[in-house]
């Protein structure tokens, strides 16, 4: 299985690692702003965008992560994942430390820590919004409760069309087994940000304390505005979030 993967621009590397509701084109204008100075690496995860996800497939999203940087010799890497990309990269720099020389995680999950209320409410409503296949409404679903509201329409109408990607992408493919590494904090000691939202789900912001208080090397940031996405959110100040 060849990963969809792009590099461009040219110094440090940088890698940007997209959410579970999206793709790789949720970063398109970070990367216009990074590659001045950087060699940008995006991806798209197995059944997101342009990579397609094989029905019976037995892989790992870490694994395949750890074998793009190995592809285009990528090791002293700054690693940014958004909610599910995150918690891919906190699996990856576990495995394999020395590899990243700094973490962002964007209002990722991360292991031992319970979901709220709230957001199982939500995993169950497009669990039966899926069942009647009423995919639409599963799409919509998404664009109202996983975007922050100062994200404008062209914000919303690309996460609507990442999110129908990747529902096209994944339910066509049925049951798979995504391996997962085991997430180890203690490993990871590289500098980490960890950034939640106070419109997000309290998941979210638990999940950011959860690692804070295990991470050798963590700063805190807590953003009022923002929901689940900020980078969509306030496309202006995403570069400022992560530098």
């Amino acid at each position: 299985m060849t990963i969809s993967h792009a590099v461009v621009g040219d110094g440090p590397d940088v890698l940007l690692v997209h959410a579970g509701v999206a793709d790789a084109r949720m970063w398109s204008r970070l990367v216009d702003e990074l590659k001045g100075g950087h060699r940008v690496i995006t991806v798209d995860l197995r059944g997101y965008g342009e990579t397609p996800l094989e029905a019976g497939a037995d892989y790992s999203d870490a694994g395949d992560l750890l074998a793009v940087l190995d592809e285009v010799g990528a090791s002293a890497v700054t690693a940014v994942g958004a909610s599910y990309g995150g918690y891919v990269v906190q699996q990856a720099a576990s495995r394999d430390p020395e590899r990243f020389t700094r973490l962002v995680l964007l209002c990722a999950p991360t292991d031992n820590v319970e979901p709220d209320e709230d957001l199982r409410a939500l995993w169950a409503e497009e669990e039966r919004l899926i069942e009647a296949d009423d995919i639409a409404g599963a799409t919509e679903l998404t664009v109202r409760n996983w975007i922050g509201p100062e994200a404008d329409d062209d914000a919303r109408e690309l996460l609507r069309a990442m999110q129908q990607r990747a529902f096209d992408l994944q339910l066509a493919a049925g049951e798979v087994d995504n391996e997962e590494y085991a997430v180890e904090p203690e490993k990871i000691t590289a500098p980490v940000r960890l950034i939640t939202g106070g419109h997000d789900y309290r998941f979210f912001a638990d999940s950011a304390d959860y690692l804070a208080e295990r991470l050798p090397n963590a700063e805190r940031v807590q953003l009022d505005w923002a929901g689940h996405l900020p980078t969509l959110e306030r496309p202006s100040e995403a570069l400022k979030l992560i530098s």
